[in-house]
């Protein structure tokens, strides 16, 4: 075992010391017990660790080192940057809100995606039994946030609230049983602790938030990392980590507005032959308002959904030559979590092959929700986009277990942003008016670079943000809202999409440009999936490296 190997395990380690659920999820060990300690005391001492493991990487003499150990050593530096870039930020102090990224709807988000057998029921029932000492010290941290000045936003707060009523007023749904259960003993003492500890625990958390932090909430002119202390170093940090490039909030505004402003372009060439007009205004009415854009009922989104990923399937052999054998299926978004959902999204199959890829899509209100953009958002979430991404991850076996499942945001969101457009190469799209949805998905991503800046670094109110989504994109208004609110709850991470699109396809333009007629469009798509998630500056030496020989 190399140096670099090594220090990567150790890195690992130390992930899923702090996250035991990630191996749990990824099917890599059923039987880590444990949910993680969100205390601040366990941040400082897991930071610490993360700071020693990456001075010692970068102090690794390079000159004898292989590719592939020196590309380990960078993805261990910036992992482990980032992460501390995150706990400086101190999100468990001011993120609360109803979407999976707060600490106690994580909880209600991820246990239930667990699979529970014979041999890891005591380990589960370990999990469940921990969630009130964990709720209490993510109240304490809300607490330690109000009194240094970092609050929360009060309307996401009362959707908190409110999630948690959903949640405490059905028991018979309670998301914590949706597991098969391995035997009437695990279920009865599982429905024993849901009764006797977890349903109070949450209940006296709901009252901590309605008692002692929603009077303290910012108000919705003041939605913004900008408006907390520190606010604009913890927003340029966040920044950095999302999109892992140094690019300042100024100049991402900058990009975004320039991208509203080329896509209205292609609104207007599409909009003339689908609509008879290229009047912008009057596409993105007709997008918003027009009834054949409608589902009409959540089983035809899901369908839809399942026959774009059906006709993905067939044609991705021509486009890549390493096909990953992990299936993908279909699910709705579990209807506690669809209100404050995002319109979809992906989770990667289990390691053990005990849960295949899953791409979830928001069945909420679905008769508001437009299908033109279904085909975009399942090409991103799945073929060719996250499942092939995540699960040809899983699968480089030859590759330390930290670059199999390390994440990068702009890595993996610049990806499935990109396959949005590769499906268009691919033939993929059933016509111009799901043309139109990819359009529609392109501007919400540029418009993300606007308002997430606009939000956070330039001080914007929500309904600044709302009203700018109105007016430059055809999202519907449902989704404008919650987007807006995904953006607040989730500084940076909106960022991720466009940075690494972009940047996906300048380094694919320089490795054409260098290779001429020896680019192989299948050897390209291996390459840039082939070494699991690299930070964007990373996977640029690589592909550098690879056009040159």
């Amino acid at each position: 075992m190399t140096e670099a190997v090594a220090l990567a395990d150790e890195f690992t380690d130390l992930l899923f010391e702090a996250e035991p659920l990630m191996p749990v999820l990824l099917g890599l060990d059923q039987n880590r017990p444990g949910i993680g300690d969100p205390s601040a005391e366990a941040e400082q001492a897991h930071r610490a660790k993360l700071a020693d493991i990456a001075d010692r990487a970068a102090a690794v003499d390079r000159s004898a080192l292989g590719e592939t150990d020196r590309v380990t050593l960078d993805v261990l530096i910036s992992q482990a940057k980032a992460h501390i870039d995150g706990i400086d930020a101190r999100l468990t102090e001011f993120t609360i809100t109803d979407m999976f990224v707060a600490p106690a709807v994580s909880l209600l988000t991820m246990l239930p995606m667990i699979t529970v057998t014979e041999a890891s029921a005591e380990a589960h029932l370990g999990r469940i039994a921990a969630i009130p000492d964990y709720l209490e010290r993510v109240a304490d941290r809300h607490r330690a946030g109000v009194a240094a000045g970092r609050t929360p936003v009060a309307h996401l707060v009362e959707a908190a609230i409110k999630h948690l009523d959903r949640y405490l007023a059905e028991p018979s749904q309670d998301p914590l049983l949706r597991q098969a259960a391995p035997d009437e003993e695990f279920e009865r003492r599982r429905a024993e602790l849901l009764k006797t500890a977890v349903r109070p625990a949450f209940a006296a958390y709901r009252k901590v938030l309605a008692d002692e932090i929603a009077a303290h909430g910012r108000p919705l002119d003041q939605v913004g990392l900008k408006w907390l202390p520190g606010g604009d170093e913890i927003y340029t940090a966040l920044a950095r980590k999302h999109t892992t490039t140094d690019r300042t909030p100024e100049d991402l505004h900058a990009t975004g507005l320039r991208l509203i402003g080329e896509l209205a372009e292609e609104y207007r060439e599409l909009g003339g032959r689908v609509f008879g007009t290229k009047d912008l205004a009057e596409i993105f009415q007709r997008l918003r308002t027009d009834p054949a854009l409608r589902w009409e009922s959540a089983d035809e989104l899901l369908e839809s959904a399942r026959a774009a990923i059906t006709r993905a399937e067939a044609e991705a052999p021509k486009w890549f030559g390493r096909i990953p054998p992990q299936q993908c299926v279909v699910e709705p978004v579990p209807e506690a979590e669809a209100p404050g959902a995002a319109a979809a999204y992906y989770l990667w199959p289990a390691a053990d092959g005990s849960r295949p890829g899953t791409y979830f899509a928001n069945t909420h209100q679905a008769t508001e929700r437009f299908r033109h953009m279904s085909e975009a958002v399942a090409f991103h979430e799945a073929i060719p986009g996250h499942h092939f991404q995540l699960s040809t991850a899983l699968g480089l076996d030859h590759l330390p277990l930290l670059r199999r499942v390390g994440d990068f945001n702009a890595y993996s969101e610049g990806w499935g942003l990109y396959s949005e457009r590769l499906a268009d190469e691919m033939g993929l799209y059933s016509g111009d008016v799901a043309r139109l949805g990819m359009l529609s998905c392109d501007s919400m991503r540029a418009g993300r670079l606007v308002v997430d800046t606009g939000l956070h670094a330039l001080g914007w109110s929500r309904q600044q943000a709302v009203d700018y989504l109105t007016e430059h994109t055809p999202m519907p208004p449902v989704e404008i809202e919650s987007e807006v609110d995904r953006y607040i709850a989730f500084p940076g991470q909106a960022l991720s999409y466009m940075v690494g699109r972009l940047e996906i396809q300048r380094i694919r333009a320089a490795a054409e440009a260098a290779m001429g007629e020896r680019f192989d469009i299948r050897a390209f798509h291996d390459l840039v999936l082939g070494g699991g998630a690299l930070p964007l500056s990373v996977l640029d030496a690589v592909v550098t490296e690879w056009a040159a020989k």
